[in-house]
C-alpha cells in the first residue's frame, strides 16, 4: 500500500485530537502580536490566543508559510519514504501561503529530479473548518485506498460549495480588520447593528444587518435553513459558549438542531486566522450551500 501523507495548515481549525487521530500533519503560521512571535498550535491554544488577542495593545499579523519552509517538509517526507503528499491550503486570495508551496513544489522537483514522491496541492478557497473538515474526509478516503487523483477531484468539486456565514457581538475588531468600514461599524455600534457575513470561494460579503445580539444566532441558523439541502452536514463554531449553560456555540447548536431536524457533526473553536479579523466574540456555522 502506498505511504501517504496529509498536510494541511493551521487555519484549518481542525481540533487538535482529530489531527491527531488521523494522522495529519499541520503546519503552523506564525502570529505576531505586540512584537512577539507565537506559532500557532504550538505556543499558543485556542484559548491562550483569544486571551491574548483580548489583551493586544495591536492588532495582530499572520505570517505566511515560506516556499523554504515547505521545501524542507517535502524533502524531510521524502527521506522518510512518502509516495503522496497531498497538501490542501488555506484560501489563496488571502494568503501567499497557497503559491509558496506550488513554488516549493517546483523546487524540489528541480533539485530531486529522482523523486517518485507525488505532490498535490489543493487551494480550499476558505478558512477554518470550511476546509478542515476537508481535510479529514481526504485522509479518511486515502486510507481507505482511494487514488490521489480522486481525492483532488473530490475536493476541487467540494470547495466550490463551501460556505461560512457567521457574526460578532462587537464591532470593534472587525472595524479594525477592514472587513467593515470604520463609518459603518460606527454607525453600527450606534444603533446596535451586527453583521451577517458570508464566505464563499475566498469571497466575504456582508449580506444582512441585524438590531441586537439576540437576533444572530436565529438569523444564522434561518440562512442555514433557506441555503441547505435535505440532510445537508453542518458544524458550528465559536471563540466562547463551550463550556458555559447558554453560550452561543451550545445554543446555536440547539437551534439549529430544532430547525433542520438533526444535529451538527461538530462543534469547534475558531483560529487565529478568523478571529484575528472578528475578535474573539464570533459565532459561525459551516455547511455546503446547494
Amino acid at each position: 500500500m502506498k505511504k501517504f501523507v496529509v498536510l494541511t495548515d493551521s487555519a484549518c481549525d481542525l481540533p487538535p485530537e482529530l489531527a491527531a487521530q488521523f494522522n495529519i500533519d499541520v503546519m503552523s503560521f506564525v502570529i505576531q502580536v505586540d512584537g512577539k512571535e507565537y506559532y500557532e498550535r504550538e505556543d499558543l491554544t485556542f484559548d491562550s490566543y483569544y486571551q491574548l488577542l483580548d489583551e493586544a495593545k495591536n492588532m495582530p499579523t499572520t505570517s505566511q508559510i515560506t516556499s523554504i519552509t515547505f521545501l524542507d517538509k517535502f524533502e524531510q517526507l521524502d527521506a522518510e519514504g512518502v509516495d503522496e503528499v497531498l497538501y490542501i491550503s488555506i484560501n489563496s486570495t488571502g494568503s501567499a501561503t497557497n503559491s509558496n508551496a506550488q513554488a516549493a513544489r517546483a523546487m524540489f522537483l528541480d533539485e530531486h529530479p529522482d523523486s517518485k514522491m507525488k505532490i498535490a496541492i489543493v487551494d480550499s478557497h476558505t478558512y477554518s473548518m470550511g476546509y478542515g473538515i476537508f481535510v479529514l474526509m481526504a485522509a479518511k478516503k486515502l486510507a481507505n485506498g482511494a487514488e490521489l487523483s480522486d481525492v483532488v477531484d473530490y475536493l476541487v468539486d467540494g470547495f466550490q460549495k463551501v460556505e461560512i456565514v457567521l457574526s460578532v457581538h462587537s464591532l470593534k475588531i472587525i472595524k479594525k480588520s477592514g472587513r467593515i468600514s470604520a463609518a459603518a461599524a460606527f454607525a453600527g455600534e450606534l444603533m446596535g447593528l451586527r453583521p451577517i457575513i458570508t464566505l464563499i470561494q475566498g469571497q466575504t460579503k456582508v449580506i444582512q444587518k441585524v438590531r441586537g445580539d439576540a437576533k444572530i444566532l436565529p438569523t444564522l441558523c434561518a440562512h442555514l435553513k433557506a441555503n441547505s439541502g435535505d440532510r445537508t452536514p453542518y458544524l458550528i463554531a465559536g471563540t466562547r459558549g463551550f463550556d458555559d449553560k447558554h453560550g452561543d456555540v451550545k445554543e446555536l447548536a440547539k437551534l439549529c438542531e430544532k430547525e433542520m431536524g438533526y444535529p451538527p457533526e461538530l462543534c469547534f473553536k475558531l483560529g487565529a486566522a478568523v478571529t484575528s479579523n472578528t475578535g474573539t466574540d464570533a459565532v459561525a456555522i459551516v455547511y455546503l450551500n446547494r
